[in-house]
């Protein structure tokens, strides 16, 4: 196995500086230039993983293939490469402590004091070194900030790793903050030169600094900055906002980050081919159409809690050379006020994924408004399950429908906690005890799926069998199939053994439909995911009969 090389991504001054969406970017550009590339997120907290945080502090939780429950930034990692992202691609203090603790208590230390150095820190870097495979350039991304308590573990972690596998192997680029006082008129760098500081008293001097900032830096400020923070003036680099997150590759393209990671790291590649994401940028910014889709949900406060979702829309517009625009509506607020009000004039209804009980009928309201005045409607886990609980409801006639995680003595519960299900990965039966862990509850990861044909779903995927990713405890209840079904909705995608509903549609409806999987976490800029690319095909058919003067152009063409 040859030597792959290592970029470790720090971030300074505060957080979300977006160094998920450097590393994304930096692995575009690596990718684009014929490299095998891989990623990997350190999150300094102590949660095992994400799968329990509250949406609202730390945003979405991307799932993966295996049924690793992740850092949202996973998501672009995946978005902006074909790298496929799994258990191994994602640790946390909690996850490492967990098994150093676990190894101490089997007796692998023999004994021996148990410290941070060199325990921890060993530990993290058998981690890094579990995603080396057949890469050619695996990128680390380290949560946090330089200067965090939690984060001092995995700082000390990466700079031993220069030593363990060479100077020449091991690159490390500092996104930090540049900002523009307006009252001055002037960019300051001081934060910059604190930040870089603080990293360099703990021994990693940064190689390359990304300088996240509203203005394009002058030479002279970067001059200053090199020359305070003992980097070459050619690397300092601009990170400036951008009005598409995709630009990004593009722009440090531009910067000359690519050929100054290869120089720094002797690595000889072909000419970057950049073609693809330049046109697909394009479409994004200049597109011919608009479209609005009211996303009714809880977490309407951080559009964070719904990051893929939010990309799979836009990916789905590009394919028409449509724009998206996302109203986000609070469920609680259609509960009180009624779903017209809030939702009235949008081309289409999405009813994202969730848990608890707080806006549930709201959504009913929305799902209700969707149907009666034919507006295409997506639903999304939650979505789907609440879906079938308006359909039975209110068309099916069992009045007081709804689903066990809300009312555990309903009488009609079409959707509950099933015991047991086929896991088809590991041909095995898996049965759930509530009194596990949390997380243990949930159907996670890749399921296989088989479609109806002449279906919407089938419509969209064009293909008969299809692999989705799962987060939910909640399914359908079969004993109710029946009547559901003589009532006029379809199942249109079942697991393999047909005892698992996985897709519900309404035939008689321009475009309804509601999947127990997230097929947000699957969709890519360039390849935009097949649901979502018909749901927003819909929509947009939906906005033309609702406003044909605003396609007039189209038709005089």
């Amino acid at each position: 196995m040859r030597q792959p090389k290592f970029i470790f991504i720090t971030g300074g001054v505060l957080s979300s500086l977006g160094k998920g969406l450097a590393a994304a970017s930096i692995a575009a550009l690596m990718e684009s230039r014929g490299l095998r590339v891989t990623l990997q997120k350190l999150d300094p907290y102590i949660n095992v993983d994400p799968g329990t945080m509250n949406p609202f502090q730390h945003g979405e939780v991307f799932v993966t293939d295996d049924g690793a429950e992740t850092d949202l930034d996973l998501g672009h990692y995946e978005r902006f490469t074909h790298a496929r992202m799994s258990k191994k691609n994602n640790f946390t203090s909690g996850s490492i402590y967990y098994s150093v603790i676990t190894k101490e208590r089997r007796g692998d230390y023999l004994g021996g004091t148990v410290q941070v150095i060199p325990h921890v820190t060993d530990e993290i870097k058998s981690c890094i070194r579990g995603a080396v495979e057949d890469y050619d350039v695996i990128i680390v991304e380290i949560g946090g900030t330089v200067g965090d308590i939690e984060s001092l573990p995995f700082l000390e972690a990466i700079r031993q790793f220069r030593n363990d596998v060479g100077r020449e192997n091991v690159l490390y680029i500092h996104v930090t903050l540049v900002p523009f006082l307006k009252t001055s008129g002037e960019v300051k760098t001081k934060p910059t030169q604190h930040s870089v500081k603080e990293l360099r008293s703990i021994g990693i001097q940064p190689d390359i600094l990304l300088c996240r900032t509203e203005k394009v830096l002058s030479a002279e400020i970067k001059a200053k900055i090199a020359h305070f923070c003992n980097v070459e003036p050619d690397g300092v680099i601009t990170a400036q906002d951008v009005e598409c997150i995709y630009e990004a590759p593009l722009r440090f393209h531009q910067e000359g980050l690519d050929e100054k990671i290869l120089r720094l790291l002797n690595i000889w590649t072909r000419a970057p081919i950049l073609d693809p994401w330049r046109e697909m940028v394009r479409k994004l910014k200049e597109p011919e159409y608009e479209v609005r889709i009211a996303i009714v949900g809880k977490y309407i406060e951080l559009t964070e809690s719904y990051k893929s979702l939010n990309e799979a829309l836009v990916h789905g517009g590009g394919a028409h050379n449509t724009r998206v625009l996302l109203d986000y509506v609070d469920s609680e607020n259609v509960e009180k006020e009624g779903g017209e009000a809030l939702i009235e004039g949008a081309d289409g209804i999405l009813i994202p994924g969730g848990f608890g009980q707080r806006g549930v009928e709201g959504k009913i309201k929305a799902i209700k408004y969707a149907r009666e005045n034919k507006v295409p409607f997506l639903g999304i886990c939650l979505g789907m399950q609440l879906a079938t609980v308006e359909f039975a409801r209110n068309i099916a006639g069992l009045e007081k429908a709804h689903s066990m995680e809300f009312d555990k003595h309903t009488p009609y519960p079409v959707i509950y906690l099933m015991r047991e299900w086929f896991d088809y990965k590991n041909n095995q039966v898996i049965r759930r005890d509530e009194s596990s862990d949390f997380g243990g509850t949930m159907r996670l990861g890749a399921y296989p799926c088989v479609l109806e044909p002449n279906s919407f779903a089938y419509e969209a995927y064009q293909r008969s069998e299809i692999s989705e990713r799962h987060r939910h405890r909640y399914e359908f209840n079969n004993d109710f199939r029946e009547i559901l079904a003589k009532n006029g909705l379809r199942f249109s995608g079942l697991s393999p053994d047909k005892n698992l509903v996985e897709i519900i549609e309404i035939p008689d409806h321009p475009w309804f439909l509601g999947c127990q999987f997230h097929p947000e976490f699957k969709s890519r800029p360039m390849e935009p995911h097949p649901i979502f690319k018909a749901f927003v095909g819909k929509c947009l058919e939906q906005a033309r009969e609702k406003r044909p003067e605003d396609f007039k152009k189209e038709c005089e063409c």
